[in-house]
């Protein structure tokens, strides 16, 4: 029997799709991506060219396509629906991911384009692996209407069910605004590019029609305006490679998922490594700071740290560290910004970074030196005591291994807020500089011998002797190692090694809660 001279060849048919699948490769066509390229960006597939290792990218649902016929629509290509959705392999580890292509539509999101990246988050979860969003769009695609909001409530929900499960990341690498922003909020770490992306709920033309307030786009939202003034950006990354770069560096300190173990690299450094630098770090002047981070570094594989929210509420250090080759997370106070001091910024920093690190399995190192809470009415009235009980509830209820370091100052509620023995820390060491307290010794003179302060033929002489006399008593490790609060006091030299051998005898440690519905963090 003769074939069907309409009847394709099994050739011309896989001839057909080759010319298909290119033209969808080609998202929006050369003149969108020189114009993109203008702007000093790279297209969709240009990024996952540099976030996955080469050759192992695997992409899904290329062929999908709108269905929207409304207000022109209708016969509209949009190639691969304005996003880039599959998997490959980071560092040899699998991740997956979804970016967005301005190039295509300008990477608008409808009801189509977000069922892909539902496909994908779901075969993230399933995989439990690593979830990765590379933003670039002008939104909700308008015309597609309410297909669209129920597009991003579908990604927002699963973004909450995947918390804590799997690590997600947001790259913002282009504009981001209205319900688009709540899906990097609820992931657990967002990076932006300087120049070429904001975030913002609603744009400056709205902002001065409404209130009258005239701002520009990078000053109302981007990337140092969130991560200096909001907290919402914990990366401000120079370009689209800085930004690609860093979130490979993170994924290494990650693991797949709540249930993997953590990444262990090769270690050149050694466990028994003294840091004789450290002897010298505190000033002699209880007054005067120092860099906290050279503390953290001193302590790390090879002096390296990666540090989240740099620019926001500097106060408190948050980092990702490694000892003998194993991800450890740091949380510090840093005396060369405002004493060290929480205050609601520092405390929302911390608690979050504790919890992150918690769900992953990541250890907690933390270094204390700090006077207290911030006081004042400013502070009173925006929560601080809402906001400092989130540290003292993430600590609590950290199941992980738990090694805390006072340095110099640990005084009242900021004492137990830095993970004091009391609030769970597994082992608890101090310097022989360090200061435990209920408070400084001249305020607790001041309460403790206010009659004989008063009654004193020169208050001031008084006074200082009794703080003298209550320093020498309580102003010290001692008092607190005597009671076993303090664990050990060492050598500031010794950290690292006491740190490493610690880490090794908890590295196995199981602990469980209550069994519950969850606990109720004062948010």
């Amino acid at each position: 029997m003769e074939k069907d001279q309409t009847q394709k060849t099994t050739a011309e048919k896989i001839g057909a799709f080759i010319e298909r699948k290119n033209l969808l490769l080609s998202m929006g066509g050369e003149k969108m991506i020189q114009k993109q390229h203008e702007q000093g960006k790279l297209t969709a597939r240009e990024r996952i060219g540099l976030l996955f290792d080469p050759g192992t990218f695997q992409e899904v649902q290329l062929f999908v396509k709108h269905r929207s016929s409304l207000f022109g629509l209708a016969g509209k290509e949009i190639n691969a629906d304005g996003v880039i959705t599959g998997f490959g392999q980071v560092n040899g580890r699998v991740v997956f991911v979804a970016a967005q292509d301005f190039t295509s539509s300008g990477g608008s999101l409808g009801e189509m384009h977000a069922q892909k990246i539902w496909k994908v988050m779901d075969m993230a979860v399933d995989a439990r692996k690593p979830f990765v969003a590379l933003n670039d769009s002008g939104g909700a695609r308008i015309q597609e209407g309410i297909t669209a909001l129920h597009g991003y409530a579908g990604i927002f929900y699963r973004n909450s069910i995947a918390s804590g499960y799997i690590p997600q990341i947001s790259a913002i690498m282009g504009p981001t605004a209205g319900g688009a922003v709540y899906s990097p909020a609820l992931t657990d770490w967002v990076f932006m590019v300087k120049n070429n992306s904001y975030m913002y709920i609603t744009g400056p033309d709205v902002v001065k029609a409404v209130i009258a307030e005239e701002v520009s786009h990078e000053e109302l939202g981007g990337p140092m305006a969130h991560a200096a003034k909001s907290g919402v950006c914990h990366f401000a990354t120079e370009n689209d490679e800085d930004c690609l770069n860093r979130v490979k560096t993170l994924l290494s300190y990650l693991p797949d998922s709540c249930h993997s173990p953590l990444p262990v690299v090769p270690c050149t450094d050694s466990a028994d490594r003294e840091c004789p630098e450290l002897d010298a770090v505190i000033p002699d002047k209880a007054t005067r700071g120092y860099d906290m981070k050279k503390i953290i570094a001193a302590v790390a594989d090879n002096q390296e740290i990666f540090e989240p929210h740099e620019f926001w509420a500097k106060n408190v250090v948050v980092a990702f560290i490694r000892i003998m080759g194993r991800p450890v997370g740091v949380i510090a106070n840093n005396p060369r910004f405002g004493a060290g001091v929480l205050d609601v910024n520092a405390s929302d920093k911390a608690a979050r970074f504790i919890r992150f690190c918690d769900a992953f399995n990541i250890p907690l190192l933390t270094f204390t030196d700090l006077p207290g809470y911030m006081p004042g009415t400013q502070q009173e009235w925006s929560g601080i005591i809402r906001h400092g009980a989130k540290m003292l509830h993430a600590y609590s209820e950290a199941t992980v291994p738990k090694i805390s370091v006072v340095t110099r100052k640990a005084y009242g509620g900021g004492y137990i807020a830095m993970c004091a023995k009391g609030l769970g820390a597994d082992y608890a060491m101090a310097w022989p500089s360090a200061e435990i307290a209920v408070m400084g010794a001249e305020g607790a003179c001041n309460v403790i011998y206010r009659r004989e302060i008063s009654g004193a033929a020169d208050p001031a002489a008084k006074r200082r002797d009794l703080a003298a006399s209550y320093e020498e008593q309580f102003n010290n490790p001692y008092f607190a190692a005597s009671l076993g609060i303090i664990d050990e006091i060492i050598l500031p030299r010794e950290t690292r090694k006491r740190v490493a051998a610690l880490l090794d005898a908890f590295k196995e440690k199981v602990q469980t809660r209550l069994s519950k519905r969850h606990n109720n963090i004062p948010l």
